[in-house]
């Protein structure tokens, strides 16, 4: 479901700088509160840091290498959500570390740590946890305004659509809530099975604040992943986080 051939008409986000609050023991249940976008959305254990202006760091060598032919909007997301990354990781106790795209363009994060990343139009934002706190991460993040004409129709299932017209008129933008999901689906979903998810494969249904999306293979339903959302600040942000030891064996 990665949605590389409609991504580059869509916005994506960053959010606010936080001083990293030490964790001298490392230990999970001791991540302090913070204020982000993504307050309320997630589980104990679970650290946030986010940004909604760019963030000027310096880099590791690694990654300069990565970086150092972007375009200059481009360089400012992968510079500021790699800052709020490391100041989410520092929650945790865990130092300073490079954060190497993989061959999908997945984040890599330490031994121990699970995670994700998103940026957009008036936000950048990582999450991580340990992974005996979590088996998968995903989020994402959208400005709330509609999709571009068009896009619905190649990120949505009929069924889909039939149930995003069935939501109450005048709130949130939940076409593009939909697409939103179904990233925060996808990013849970690749670092765990190294595969596409493609747009049939993932049915998502939006509640009140919660999400659900039924992950679909050639034998039928193969599980279901739930997560949350919410509205902040005109940024539609979305998380799935999949508790410790609760991914299905054998997907």
């Amino acid at each position: 479901m990665r949605l590389l051939c409609v991504r580059p008409v869509l916005a994506n986000l960053c959010s606010a700088e936080r001083e990293p609050e030490r964790n001298e023991e490392g230990r999970s249940g001791d991540v302090p509160e913070q204020l982000t976008a993504y307050d309320g959305l997630l589980p104990t254990g679970v650290a946030v840091a986010d940004s909604r202006v760019d963030l000027n760091v310096p880099l590791f060598l690694e990654e300069e290498e990565r970086a150092s032919s972007m375009a200059v909007s481009r360089r400012a997301d992968f510079v500021t959500v790699r800052a709020c990354a490391r100041l989410a990781l520092g929650r945790l106790g865990v130092p300073p570390v490079p954060l190497v795209p993989g061959e999908a363009g997945e984040p890599s994060w330490p031994n121990g740590i699970v995670g994700s990343m998103t940026h957009c139009r008036g936000l950048r934002a990582a999450v991580v946890a340990f992974a005996h706190d979590a088996d998968a991460i995903g989020i994402d993040a959208e400005p709330d305004e509609p999709l571009p004409d068009g896009v619905i129709d190649i990120v949505a299932s009929p069924a889909e659509r039939r149930r995003l017209r069935a939501l109450p008129v005048g709130g949130v933008s939940w076409d593009r809530l939909l697409f939103s999901a179904k990233e925060s689906v996808y990013k849970a979903w690749y670092p765990r099975e190294r595969s596409w998810l493609g747009f049939k494969d993932a049915d998502v249904a939006l509640g009140d604040g919660v999400l659900t999306a039924e992950i679909h293979g050639e034998s039928g339903l193969r599980f279901t992943l739930t997560g949350c959302w919410g509205v902040s600040d005109g940024i539609l942000v979305t998380a799935v986080v999949v508790p410790a030891g609760t991914w299905p064996a054998g997907t």
